[in-house]
């Protein structure tokens, strides 16, 4: 039996898509991403941001009101002392510990942008986390992993894959924590998954050794946590999740490519895709205006 969430068009598998809504930059990135929610997926996907409880105050009102308009919640969540020191990148863990009612969850970062219809049912696989792999691994060498599952008491994975860009070969299983869907409740009896996620943050955190661990904490821990979940990964194909800038910095985009989720990093890559004016588009036929800063 095939294990993908099927039913007609993915329909039976209740989805929550969220992500940060921060000031500055976040908070606008984050409305066009509602929007590309609202026109890319089915209408009952819900959608949350997520506000640090200790920024809520600093959100533009446009923002507020942009999600209003496109029937999203705004949430806040507790950053103090959920990471010694702070760790900004660990945002999306936090966020995913917060409680929904949705059988799944997917976690997108703020600079994503969905470009094409799509469904639950080509993202989620029952018994699996689904992301895809990293672009590159430029910060460490292979090495590195026997410190972080030597501190996990965990055997390196066998399977060996190659990054999405920069890859010399296959390598130890290295994702990109930019798009993560994932079951809501624990089905193996070994925890939920952003349980375990933080938690294995949390351990490998103390390993003082791994120099480069900040900023990378969330993506070095996310394979692990996956199979300390008692789950697997569901690798999804670069269409599901491309990433732009970096070796792509000057190279037109791939019209010619049925392309799905775009992560773009930053506004002049969305500019340069050639995407941003259908990122103002969504925004403008939903509420009204191209800029969300207008809506007030």
């Amino acid at each position: 039996m095939d294990t993908k969430v099927a039913a007609v068009d993915g329909k039976d598998a209740s989805l929550t898509i969220f992500y940060i809504v921060e000031p500055p930059e976040y908070e606008i990135m984050a409305s066009y991403l509602l929007a590309s929610i609202r026109t890319r997926f089915p209408a009952n996907v819900k959608a949350i941001g997520y506000c640090p409880k200790h920024r809520y105050h600093e959100l533009h009102p446009a923002v507020h009101v942009a999600h209003e308009k496109m029937g999203a919640e705004i949430r806040t969540f507790d950053t103090g002392g959920r990471f010694e020191p702070a760790y900004p990148h660990g945002n999306k863990i936090l966020a995913c510990l917060e409680p929904r009612d949705t059988e799944w969850s997917m976690f997108a970062d703020s600079d994503v942008l969905f470009i094409r219809d799509n469904t639950p049912g080509n993202i989620l696989r029952a018994g699996h986390v689904s992301c895809s792999m990293a672009a590159s691994m430029l910060w460490a060498e292979q090495s590195i992993w026997g410190d972080i599952y030597g501190a996990l008491e965990m055997d390196i994975p066998p399977e060996r894959y190659r990054l999405m860009r920069r890859s010399k070969g296959p390598v130890i299983p290295y994702f990109s924590s930019g798009l993560v869907a994932f079951p809501e409740t624990d089905t193996t009896g070994k925890g939920r998954f952003p349980d375990v996620w933080y938690e294995t943050a949390q351990i490998v955190d103390q390993v003082e050794t791994l120099d480069r661990r900040r900023p990378y904490l969330d993506q070095m821990t996310l394979p692990a946590a996956i199979r300390r979940a008692g789950l697997d990964w569901n690798i999804l194909p670069e269409e599901q999740h491309f990433i732009l800038g970096g070796k792509l910095r000057n190279q037109p985009f791939p019209e010619d490519r049925e392309i799905f989720t775009i992560h773009y990093r930053n506004m002049d890559n969305l500019r340069r895709s050639g995407k941003l004016g259908e990122a103002r588009d969504n925004h403008n036929r939903l509420t009204g205006t191209k800029f969300v800063r207008r809506l007030v």
